[in-house]
């Protein structure tokens, strides 16, 4: 009798890359053919900002969460591009709504193209996005999709209703990037599930292995803010402090500092600004608060890598755990 062959470990996030690379060709192929368009601008702003980097984080847990499940059919290409382009025309209209100059180490499509370009053609992607799910013909992938994406622009408007809020509190924050980030990573893996016609246990593993992950990516999203170079960033350090965003680490600074700190840091999110930058990111070090934020990543983390408990063990299981330990490792 022949020993069964154990799962390689995949240590490395280039492991898990190289581990999808075929299916994420096929997306980039995909991608690029849908990008298409007899309006040129719609064609430019379009390859400018989907080309422009990043690691393709969501779609790729699609297309590790399908063949982790099984799937051996070729849709969840078309839902990983589908989760992209939606993630991407959020990224468009963000950079609108919160005046940002730089994204992923270069300039933003709206300083590149202009503020009208980049809400039309953030429209143009939803839109897009919402041709492709018609042609995966399945019922409860578009039901999926368009209430997450439903749930991303409610995510959107509470958000601006907490900028230069500096009452905001830590459960307020919490729905919103779940809203914002941790729904689109679990549609993403929920879908990998329907694909593949997992029963109902799995499909809630999934659910909870996405809402997890996204929410430990955003929580160190945020943390980096302000323990990050510009360059690992990728954009501005003290972004979300200039937009008068409340992040956790400013919400625990100010519940943990001393008087004059937290006078000091509601003043800068009520007014926004880089004025007082270096002596509030001292306070968010001494209060601990970067380790809060860390560390209730790591439960975020945790949890994700736990529901996949019952997924039977493969180098595709091995590469989502992966990725849940890369999303509180990463340095941009």
């Amino acid at each position: 009798m022949h020993a069964v062959e154990k799962p390689q470990i995949l240590p490395t996030f280039a492991d898990v890359t190289e581990l999808a690379r075929a299916d994420m060709q096929a997306v980039d192929e995909l991608i690029t053919a849908s990008l298409e368009s007899d309006v040129a601008l719609v064609s430019q702003v379009s390859q400018y900002i989907v080309m422009s980097g990043g690691k393709r984080l969501r779609p790729l847990i699609v297309l590790l969460a399908a063949r982790a499940l099984g799937y051996d059919g070729e849709q969840h290409v078309r839902a990983a591009a589908i989760i992209e382009f939606i993630h991407t025309a959020t990224l468009l209209h963000d950079d609108v709504v919160d005046s940002s100059a730089r994204r992923r180490g270069r300039d933003t499509a709206n300083t590149v193209f202009g503020n009208q370009a980049s809400v039309l053609v953030g429209d143009f992607l939803y839109s897009r996005a919402f041709q492709m799910m018609v042609d995966i013909g399945s019922m409860r992938v578009m039901q999926i999709l368009a209430d997450a994406t439903n749930t991303i622009a409610a995510g959107e408007v509470m958000q601006l209703m907490n900028v230069h809020d500096p009452d905001t509190s830590e459960e307020s924050y919490r729905q919103v990037i779940y809203r914002k980030t941790a729904r689109l990573f679990e549609a993403g893996a929920q879908i990998a599930a329907v694909l593949a016609e997992r029963d109902a246990r799995d499909e809630a593993a999934m659910i909870t292995y996405g809402q997890n992950l996204g929410a430990a990516f955003q929580l160190i999203d945020d943390a980096l803010d302000y323990n990050a170079s510009a360059d690992e960033l990728g954009k501005n350090i003290g972004d979300d402090l200039a937009e008068g965003k409340a992040t956790l680490p400013l919400i625990y600074a100010m519940q943990q500092g001393s008087d004059n700190d937290k006078a000091l840091i509601r003043r800068a999110i009520i007014e926004g600004g880089l004025d007082q930058l270096d002596y509030i990111t001292e306070i968010i070090e001494s209060t601990g608060a970067l380790k809060y934020t860390a560390d209730r990543a790591q439960e975020a983390a945790d949890v994700a890598i736990a529901a996949l408990a019952d997924i039977p063990d493969s180098d595709h299981k091995q590469a989502l755990i992966s990725v849940a330990e890369f999303s509180v490792r990463r340095r941009s």
